[in-house]
């Protein structure tokens, strides 16, 4: 029996699926039912209930799991330490972010952190704002980063920037010619938002209710890629994050107009579980996070 066993064991338990197992280990799906049949023989016991219903644990399989986990913290911990003094910095990180943080804000973060250490692999994965949760609680990732976090006895959130949240429209459209606009200002205009359970939709939709605006929603996107090339063929006016339009507004494809509120802005957080054992290259990461945020 392989620590390595138990580790993918404990992936398939927290994932409830081999495939994710399969994906968070490097290793086939064929390979994880290998591997759970051999730790089975090694115990002589039955550790999963076979049925095509939701996953379950046996009595034995879930003292396998809580075992498991200990054995895996201590392990990683030692491997961790280990590293550190011998100040070693290498590995992967795994990190799953939504698309509007993963193309605008990230990139400056992992160009920086791989300058000061090329031999860290830095894998990124674009997901919806749920499925960032779902992946880090599952430890499919080691890092999500989003927006609005949502607080969990379960999870750290290292707080990061707060992005200003600004009125695009066509740059000729009459409300693209202002500074400065009160909301106000556009109530009853054409209004491309986001889908309704994505958190930034669900911040302004709250904002403008509190402001007794009400706008006219024409189309719905699941990401600001889409919502800024539809402001850009007029089919209305948009609420996003800044730092998302600098290149639009820059080529002029785009006017930004800032918006007299206190609340007009976007926080973004990374995220990770509380129980997870950090390597020295995670730690590193979330350092360069953190001196990004003291700017």
């Amino acid at each position: 029996m392989q620590i390595e066993s138990l580790k993918v064991f404990c992936d398939l338990t927290e994932t409830e699926s081999f495939t994710k197992a399969a994906q968070i280990n490097g290793v086939t799906q064929s390979a994880v039912s290998q591997q759970i049949s051999s730790l089975e023989r090694q115990f002589k016991s039955l550790l999963i209930e076979r049925s095509k219903k939701k996953f379950r644990l046996t009595r034995e399989g879930q003292v396998l799991y809580d075992y498991s986990k200990q054995i895996i913290a201590t392990y990683e911990g030692l491997h961790s330490k280990l590293q550190e003094i011998k100040d070693i910095i290498s590995g992967t990180i795994r990190v799953a972010t939504i698309y509007s943080i993963g193309l605008h804000d990230l990139p400056p973060y992992v160009k920086k952190f791989l300058k000061a250490y090329p031999t860290v692999n830095i894998h990124v994965e674009y997901r919806r704002s749920n499925q960032v949760y779902e992946d880090v609680m599952g430890n499919v990732v080691d890092l999500g980063l989003v927006a609005y976090p949502v607080k969990d006895s379960k999870l750290e959130i290292l707080p990061l920037k707060k992005d200003p949240l600004v009125l695009i429209t066509h740059p000729q459209h009459p409300l693209g010619k202002s500074r400065t606009l009160k909301l106000k200002a556009i109530a009853g205009q054409k209004f491309i938002g986001f889908e309704p359970d994505i958190p930034t939709r669900k911040a302004i939709d709250r904002i403008l209710r509190e402001h007794h605006v009400e706008v006219n929603h024409v189309m719905e996107f699941d990401n600001i890629e889409t919502v800024k090339r539809a402001v850009e063929i007029d089919a209305g006016i948009a609420i996003v994050p800044q730092s998302t339009i600098t290149q639009e507004v820059q080529k002029q494809t785009l006017a930004a107009v800032a918006l007299d509120d206190p609340d007009m802005y976007r926080p973004l957080a990374a995220i990770y579980k509380k129980s997870k054992v950090l390597s020295p290259a995670i730690k590193q990461f979330l350092a360069i996070l953190r001196e990004e945020q003291g700017k």
